[in-house]
């Protein structure tokens, strides 16, 4: 599509969710606005795509998205009035086990303690408490930082949030089910599970999951893009597709540019402008581990011991909390795992738009060191068959997006990194620079996940970093 030849209020470099967060933020306050997109299909990370076989769809980046029902922003949005569905299986997340056991993460706080045997009352005690002040907790942590408005009661989440996840697992929890299902729920961080702070990622994930669930959006998370454009372009918002924006000169004049790009692409596409101290902070802007990606098209269901296991969108396979902490500690030193934890994702079990009848898709990926080259398939699937004996043979078709192969469907993906940079404290609170959404050029802002509150389908990063600009340059 060729750029439009006129003046805006607001140019958004990016369509992820953010960028389209941004601009409907933006074309909400009554502001023109355009987005730029490199890629042909708008949607960042929030994209579906035929990739093994035809009638298969899959996610090609995110695929469950609970902090989607968190945003206060999604939420705020007519976008079921777009087309975007939710989907929620009858388990939020299953933590398979050896022997044929399973931790299962339910929607109720009650029904997940039943499950924990000793572990419980504990469960029940802790996480009851903590989800009672969800909201108010919630509405500290998706925001930027700032000081609290009570500070002695977020104490009661941000003290407990402060430890690494495998020490808080063995301080409230006695048996494996409980610290596994804690572990592996904490691992979506990229961190190993012994860095301070990991246990925020937990707590807010699990918690997320008893209040709203774990969902999927029928036909892929593609249909959230979808809904978001669509509302967009109800308000007067216009979007150019495969127009990758080298430099500014290349867009029309604007009185504002939001970058929903990593931290490198903003200092490659506007180091002039910003100058060469603020470049140099956004390019030392640490990056996340990578991440190997399969999708598989299945004859049939993936064939698990446990039967309870079939019941989840989300599975978790990496056994014991040790053996996943010991899994993303090598990952952390720069090597990759020979027993890596894998997170997978079972869609069409619960979506019969995903694969043709009696059919099946999945979507799977472990960590890597970013930007590694090393080929993670087999290390992959022999994870899923320790827990679904019999699963190779159900195989189809496979799709592999190595690290390289994920930056170059989604620029923003540097070497593989879903986290938009380094969650490593402080960098989750202080990203990419001090300067949050704005940058050294006052008509230049960022609005990527390598903002606060950071990565998830939310458009929070987008939501905040469009304020900003209504409060200072289109006020």
């Amino acid at each position: 599509m060729s750029s439009p030849a006129r003046r805006y209020d607001a140019i958004v470099v990016g369509s992820g969710p953010n960028g389209l967060a941004a601009a409907i933020t933006l074309a909400r306050a009554g502001r023109s606005v355009c987005v730029y997109e490199a890629q042909p299909e708008p949607g960042g990370g929030a994209r579906s795509a035929n990739l093994t076989l035809p009638g298969f769809t899959h996610d090609l980046f995110s695929a469950v998205h609970p902090l989607a029902l968190e945003s206060a922003f999604f939420q705020s949005l007519p976008l079921e009035g777009y087309g975007l569905e939710w989907i929620h299986s009858p388990v939020e997340v299953a933590h398979p086990l050896e022997g044929g056991g399973a931790a299962l993460l339910r929607r109720s706080v009650d029904e997940t303690a039943a499950g924990l045997g000793r572990d419980g009352p504990a469960y029940r005690r802790r996480i009851g408490a903590l989800l009672a002040d969800w909201t108010y907790f919630k509405s500290e942590f998706l925001r930027p930082v700032r000081l609290p408005r009570h500070p002695l009661r977020l104490a009661r989440f941000g003290l407990p949030a402060l430890l690494p996840a495998r020490l808080f697992g063995r301080l409230v929890f006695r048996e494996e089910p409980a610290r596994a299902l804690f572990a592996g729920i904490a691992a979506h961080s990229s961190l190993p599970l012994d860095a301070p702070g990991t246990t925020a990622f937990g707590l807010m994930l699990l918690l997320a999951g008893h209040n709203v669930g774990w969902p999927l959006p029928r036909g892929g998370a593609g249909a959230i893009s979808q809904a978001l454009l669509l509302y967009f372009q109800s308000l007067g918002g216009e979007l150019v597709t495969a127009t990758p924006v080298e430099n500014l000169a290349q867009l029309p004049s604007a009185r504002a540019v939001l970058f929903d790009v990593g931290p490198g692409q903003l200092a490659r596409i506007a180091g002039v402008e910003l100058g060469p101290s603020f470049t140099a902070r956004l390019r030392r802007f640490p990056r996340a581990a990578g991440v190997f990606k399969l999708d598989w098209a299945l004859r049939g269901p993936i064939p698990w011991t446990n039967p309870h296991v079939a019941q989840a969108a989300t599975v978790h396979l990496g056994g014991t909390a040790g053996e996943m902490a010991a899994s993303e500690r090598t990952v952390a030193q720069g090597k990759t795992s020979e027993r890596p934890f894998v997170l997978l994702v079972q869609p069409s079990l619960f979506d019969a738009t995903r694969a043709p009848a009696g059919n099946h898709t999945a979507w799977a990926y472990c960590h890597v060191p970013n930007g590694s080259t090393v080929d993670m398939t087999a290390r992959i699937e022999a994870q899923v068959e320790r827990f679904a004996p019999g699963f190779r043979d159900l195989i189809l078709a496979r799709h592999v997006l190595s690290p390289a192969g994920l930056e170059q469907r989604n620029a923003n993906l540097v070497g593989g990194d879903i986290s938009g940079g380094s969650v490593f404290l402080p960098h989750l609170f202080l990203r990419p620079t001090a300067r949050l959404y704005r940058t050294s050029h006052a008509k230049l802002f960022i609005c990527s996940s390598s903002t606060p509150p950071g990565s998830g389908v939310h458009g929070l990063c987008g939501y905040y970093a469009a304020n900003e600009a209504l409060a200072t340059v289109l006020k």
